[in-house]
Parts: C-alpha cells; structure tokens; sequence
C-alpha cells in the first residue's frame, strides 16, 4: 500500500493558520532565507564549515582548504561577508576571516548533526513517520471540498 503525502481532503484550522500568518508580518524571513541561500553554496558550506573549527583563518588557508584559487575563495568570503555571516580583519597584507556570530557555528552543528541523523535512519531502514490525525475533525477546522 502506497503512502499518500498529502492531505486526501482540504481543510484548515482557522485560528492555527491566522496566529501563523500574523507572526510571519512580525519577522524578518526575508533576511532569514538570504542568510541560508548564501551559505547553500558547496564552496560556502566548506567555508563556514572550515571557520568553525578554526576561529581564524586567511584567505590562503581558505582556498588551499576547500581546493580553490584566491580569488574564487576571496568572491565566496565577500558573499558570506555581506550577509554577516563571515568578519574580516587585516593584518599587513593579510586578510583574516572569522565566523561574525556564535549562531553561524550552532546553524553548521545542528545542520550537520540532522543530516548523520536523517542517514543513520536511512541505513537501518527506518522512514520517518508523521503522526497522523485523529480520523474525526474538530469543528474548529474549515473543510472545503
């Protein structure tokens, strides 16, 4: 028997989706998704991944790192830099980056940790299950057919 992904009839919970929709006016997801879109490039990954097991390091160590020229490392750190997830100081000749916040390090950690988690799941076999619903609908949900 094939699983359905999705609902078999359309109903919402009023009060549930107006609460949710009045909380997305009062953050910035915007800037949220322009945060995770800048470190969704392979090259940035290895990137943010490298600055959080060193607190510092120079855009020479960063190309050698993940297999890059200078340049190619140096458009990757203004990226990440813009979006203020990278700082940089110089040094004489040097430019030095290093994570701009603490919550960078604790997005790779946990990112990295669902990922062996959703993988340890897929080699033992086990699928992720959804709880599903009680079959009888309160009358605070709209059905529309």
């Amino acid at each position: 028997m094939i699983k359905k992904d999705t609902c078999e009839i359309y109903c919402y919970d009023e009060e549930k989706v107006n609460r949710i929709q009045d909380n997305l006016q009062t953050v910035d997801i915007s800037s949220v998704a322009q945060i995770l879109k800048a470190i969704a490039d392979k090259n940035r990954v290895k990137i943010t991944y490298a600055l959080c097991q060193d607190d510092e390091l120079c855009v020479c160590d960063i190309a050698n790192i993940i297999g890059v020229t200078v340049a190619n490392a140096s458009h990757h750190l203004r990226t990440l830099h813009k979006q203020g997830i990278v700082k940089f100081r110089k040094e004489g000749k040097l430019a030095f980056y290093s994570l701009d916040d603490e919550h960078i390090r604790q997005i790779m950690m946990i990112a990295l940790a669902l990922k062996k988690e959703v993988k340890n799941q897929c080699l033992v076999g086990k699928a992720k299950t959804v709880r599903r619903r009680n079959e009888s609908l309160s009358c605070s949900r709209i059905h529309l057919y």
